[in-house]
């Protein structure tokens, strides 16, 4: 679909950051730090990594990718207009009654956007969907990859282990699942509410492969998925260290930005901390015309 440079998907991670923080100063409502946190991935993955095409979401050879955790919408749905999905201006509707872009996301026959398989928001269930994508991609004998992304605190859901040990049972050796690992969520940090570690003693010992990376450092990241790529007979792993609200200094690593959007102050204090890009910015937002 795109094949950017890693200065330009670091220029275009910059980019999800702003639009980010301008869809929720609009909507008043909606999650910021996980958003934020994982910029440089839906970066990577967009405009590097997988095989799909804006114009034909349904493309027979596109790659799969799941969002396990809806509420981390903000970011797909900027990282999908960017990549040319719907139009760049529609995200200044998020949350809007009868919008597409809703609190958690929705594929389009069920009012939400192309570029997105499933509806998403209960906790627990990607895990599950993804494996069952990927087994019936391998009874079509296709070569499709698919990616499911969790977040660090829905791993205290059951159902999300279920299906580990379905992918590891079955040798689900052409699905990546991608943990973001922030260490928050939403009302403390997560080892306090459910202690994970040893997180990758437990998923190795699910019978999965296991690779730890910097899902903020974007070439970090992109060895990673190429790695796990090569590996056979297994599923594979990416427990992607993060940090909560990334580029915006009064938010990063701050569980209690979980769920909580900007006020205008805050938004334009974070705007202010991340510079413009050569990819342009919005000019519909009404705080911006005055």
């Amino acid at each position: 679909m795109h094949n950017f440079s890693v200065e330009e998907l670091k220029e275009m991670a910059r980019q999800i950051r702003r639009d980010i923080m301008k869809m929720l100063m609009i909507s008043k409502s909606g999650h910021s730090g996980g958003p934020l946190g994982l910029a440089d991935i839906f970066s990577s993955l967009y405009f590097k990594i997988l095989k799909g095409n804006p114009k034909n979401p349904q493309w027979s050879e596109r790659d799969f990718f799941f969002l396990s955790a809806g509420h981390l919408a903000p970011v797909w749905y900027s990282t999908l207009a960017r990549a040319g999905f719907f139009p760049i201006s529609e995200l200044d509707t998020l949350r809007k009654i009868n919008g597409r872009l809703q609190g958690h996301p929705a594929p389009p026959k069920t009012h939400g956007l192309p570029g997105i398989e499933i509806a998403s928001g209960a906790l627990g269930q990607g895990m599950s969907i993804a494996v069952g994508c990927a087994l019936g991609l391998r009874l079509d004998k296709k070569p499709n990859h698919v990616f499911v992304l969790c977040g660090d605190g829905e791993l205290d859901e059951g159902q999300t282990w279920e299906g580990m040990m379905t992918a590891a049972h079955h040798n689900v050796d052409n699905l990546t699942a991608i943990v973001d690992r922030n260490f928050c969520q939403i009302d403390e940090r997560t080892e306090t509410v459910m202690k994970l570690e040893p997180l990758s003693d437990k998923w190795r010992a699910f019978g999965w492969n296991v690779i730890e990376c910097d899902g903020n450092n974007i070439e970090e990241f992109l060895f990673a998925v190429d790695t796990a790529k090569k590996v056979k007979g297994k599923p594979t792993v990416l427990i992607a260290k993060t940090f909560m609200g990334r580029g915006v200094s009064f938010m990063e690593d701050d569980y209690k930005w979980h769920g909580v959007p900007p006020n205008d102050e805050q938004g334009k204090k974070a705007l202010s901390e991340l510079a413009p890009t050569k990819y342009g910015d919005f000019i519909t937002f009404e705080w911006e015309k005055e």
